[in-house]
C-alpha cells in the first residue's frame, strides 16, 4: 500500500541547524550542519516509517501577505528587515545546498508562491488518496489529523528518534477537545511564537471547554452574543471584546487545503536520480557519510 510522508522542511532544518555542531563543515569551510542533520533525519524517518512517497514541503513565503493583512502581528516579532525572516546566515546559505542534494537523490520538494510549508502540507494531506504522515515540530499542524482519512502527525518536538504519533485520539487525550478541532482551540488560546494573541484570559482549559461546547470559533462567538448560552458573564465579555480578532484569526491559523499543486514525482527511489550530480555534491560539501546512510535506507525500503 502506498504511504505518503510530508516533511515540514523548515521545522526539520532549523532543528538540524541548532542540533548539529557548527563545526560540521565542507572542505572549503562552508557550514553544512543543517544539510547533514536533514539527511540524517530523512534516513531515520524513512527507515522507521517506510513510506513509499515523500515530499519535503517548503516556505515560499514564511509570512504570507493574506495572513499579515488579516492579523498584522502574525510572526511580526521574527521579522529582520523589510519582511525577511530572521534566519542565521550560516543556515540561510545551506538551504540551496539541501535542495540540490534532494534533487540529485530524487526526493521531491515543493514550495508554492505566497504560502508557507504548512499550506503545502495541508493541500497534499487533504488531497492524498493514501495514508499520510506529516513530520513536524509545530503543533499548528495537529489540525490536519483525520483518523477516517488516515492522516497523522509525527511530532518531533523531543527529537526525531523520540517522535510522538498524533492522531485524533491523542489530540482529545491531551487537549480535551474533539480530534479535528485543534485550529479553533489554538485560535482561542493564542500562540505567542506566531504572534497570535488569543483571547485575553482564555487558557487551555477554558478554550477546550468552549470548543467542546460550541464546536468552532463562529459557534463560540454566537454563544458569547447570547446571554442565555450558559457562558459566564465575565467570559462572555472577554470573548465579545476579542470579536474582531476572532473574526479574522481562523484565516491565519487554518492551513490552506486547496492550493494548485503541480504534478509531483514523489515516489522514493532505490538509488539516486542523478548519481553523477550526487557524487559531485558529496565531494564538494563533504557529505559522504549522511548520503550513504540515506542511500542505504532507500535501498532497503524501496522494493
Amino acid at each position: 500500500m502506498a504511504e505518503l510522508m510530508l516533511l515540514d522542511a523548515p521545522s526539520l532544518y532549523f532543528r538540524a541547524f541548532f542540533g548539529v555542531p557548527d563545526s560540521v563543515r565542507a572542505p572549503d569551510g562552508t557550514p553544512v550542519n543543517a544539510v547533514r542533520g536533514l539527511l540524517d533525519f530523512i534516513a531515520t524517518l524513512v527507515k522507521l516509517r517506510r513510506p513509499t512517497h515523500l515530499v519535503a514541503c517548503l516556505d515560499a513565503d514564511w509570512r504570507p501577505a493574506f495572513r499579515v493583512a488579516a492579523l498584522p502581528s502574525y510572526k511580526a516579532h521574527r521579522v529582520a528587515q523589510g519582511n525577511a525572516e530572521e534566519v542565521p546566515v550560516d543556515l540561510e546559505i545551506q538551504v540551496p545546498i539541501m535542495l540540490e542534494v534532494l534533487d540529485a537523490l530524487g526526493i521531491a520538494h515543493l514550495g508554492i508562491a505566497g504560502h508557507e510549508a504548512d499550506d503545502v502540507i495541508g493541500t497534499l494531506a487533504t488531497t492524498a488518496t493514501c495514508p499520510v504522515d506529516v513530520v513536524t515540530g509545530d503543533r499548528d499542524l495537529f489540525q490536519l489529523v483525520d483518523d477516517e482519512r488516515r492522516v497523522r502527525v509525527l511530532y518531533i518536538a523531543r527529537g526525531v528518534s523520540k517522535l510522538e504519533i498524533v492522531d485524533e485520539a491523542m489530540v482529545t487525550r491531551k487537549y480535551a477537545i474533539p480530534g479535528r478541532s485543534y485550529a479553533a482551540f489554538a485560535t482561542l488560546r493564542g500562540d505567542p511564537s506566531d504572534g497570535l494573541p488569543g483571547v485575553p484570559g482564555v487558557g487551555d482549559k477554558t478554550a477546550a471547554a468552549l470548543i467542546s461546547a460550541h464546536a468552532d470559533v463562529p459557534g463560540v462567538l454566537a454563544a458569547a452574543a447570547d446571554p442565555a448560552s450558559g457562558i459566564a458573564p465575565g467570559l462572555r465579555g472577554k470573548l465579545l471584546a476579542a470579536a474582531d480578532y476572532l473574526a479574522v484569526a481562523p484565516t491565519v491559523v487554518g492551513v490552506v487545503r486547496d492550493l494548485p499543486v503541480p504534478k509531483l514525482d514523489a515516489g522514493l527511489m532505490a538509488g539516486p536520480r542523478d548519481p553523477e550530480a550526487l557524487l559531485a555534491l558529496s565531494d564538494r560539501w563533504g557529505l559522504a557519510g549522511p548520503l550513504n546512510r540515506v542511500l542505504h535506507v532507500l535501498s532497503e525500503v524501496v522494493s
